[in-house]
């Protein structure tokens, strides 16, 4: 039996369904408030019998800051994957991100060691990795650097990847990946799928930086194939391709018959935006809409190195023309 936390994200959605494809028993935690319509769609997207696959799946309604709620869930399990995470850049949610992502990944490594799991695999993010210098790319030994101005999310990624390695030493085998931003399709109202929308809309301007993306496809293949692998105890980049904004924005608004940018949005603009956003939201107790890590990561080039994962398993990455088309057909459907 296999266990996989945050199945109704856009990674666990698509993990459940290539893991069903397999043949493999599964069963999913999810919360009170999550949307399983989503799994059902992405299903959609792979089979004509989406309804009939998802009743494959052994559901249990547990958050994984609930002990005793996810007592439940281990039982019988010998592999984890870990999913499930709280994402947000707001530093007012630091608590919450503390909560879920290393609180909640205690609780999972805990309980893998408690039920002497065979392996975890960790979802975690190219946030925890350091930053390039000399412009080198960014792999697996770029160390984290606490004195930077980490995001609250990257710190407590960062954590989370803390509470995998604690339970290594305890005696669990465990494998972490750090992707990029993943391309998928599903929720189009957030992650990348904000991405997609915004190349449909046609918007003029673009911004200076970069971002290394990887096809959610490609996630959840690197997981399970490092989960029956040999390896153990070690992490691996997930990049298939670094690209800037503007070319990203340019490729999505061509395929999407809009209008591609052509004006270099200035810096000190977007800080403005930022500033007047965090003011209103004091004032009014609005839900920020632009915060200044996210103007920050939107004019530096995050460019990162796979090299490792290749020569490990043998791994290639699927052509970036091909995940947006693929993207883009889908979301055309939808839209």
């Amino acid at each position: 039996m296999i266990l996989v936390t945050g199945g109704t994200g856009l990674v666990g959605s698509h993990l459940l369904y290539f893991l069903l494809k397999d043949g493999n028993a599964v069963r999913a935690v999810h919360r009170s408030s999550s949307d399983l319509q989503l799994v059902k769609k992405v299903f959609s997207y792979y089979s004509e019998e989406p309804e009939t696959l998802f009743k494959q799946i052994e559901w249990i309604e547990a958050d994984i800051t609930d002990i005793p709620a996810l007592l439940d869930a281990f039982h019988g399990v010998t592999h984890v994957y870990h999913a499930a995470a709280y994402i947000s850049f707001n530093p007012k949610h630091y608590y919450k991100l503390k909560k879920a992502n290393i609180e909640g990944t205690a609780n999972i490594v805990n309980l893998c060691l408690a039920n002497q799991i065979q392996k975890l695999c960790y979802v975690s993010s190219v946030a925890t990795l350091g930053k390039s210098l000399n412009n080198q790319l960014i792999d697996e030994e770029t160390a984290w650097n606490p004195e930077e101005k980490n995001s609250v999310y990257a710190i407590t990624k960062y954590g989370a990847e803390m509470e995998v390695w604690r339970g290594t030493q305890e005696g669990l085998d465990a494998v972490i990946v750090n992707p990029g931003v993943i391309l998928g399709s599903g929720d189009w109202n957030s992650g990348s799928g904000i991405i997609i929308k915004l190349g449909a809309r046609g918007i003029p301007f673009y911004t200076g930086g970069g971002i290394g993306l990887v096809d959610v496809q490609d996630v959840v293949r690197a997981m399970i194939d490092l989960m029956i692998s040999g390896i153990t105890n070690e992490k691996f980049v997930l990049v298939g391709h670094n690209v800037t904004y503007k070319d990203l924005l340019t490729s999505l608004s061509r395929k999407l018959s809009a209008k591609p940018p052509k004006k270099k949005l200035p810096r000190f603009i977007l800080n403005i935006f930022a500033s007047v956003d965090w003011f209103f939201s004091k004032l009014l107790g609005t839900k920020r809409k632009l915060l200044k890590a996210t103007v920050k990561s939107l004019y530096k080039n995050s460019f990162y190195d796979s090299s490792k994962i290749k020569e490990r398993l043998n791994f290639s990455f699927t052509p970036l023309e091909e995940t947006l088309n693929r993207v883009v057909e889908n979301y055309r459907k939808e839209s």
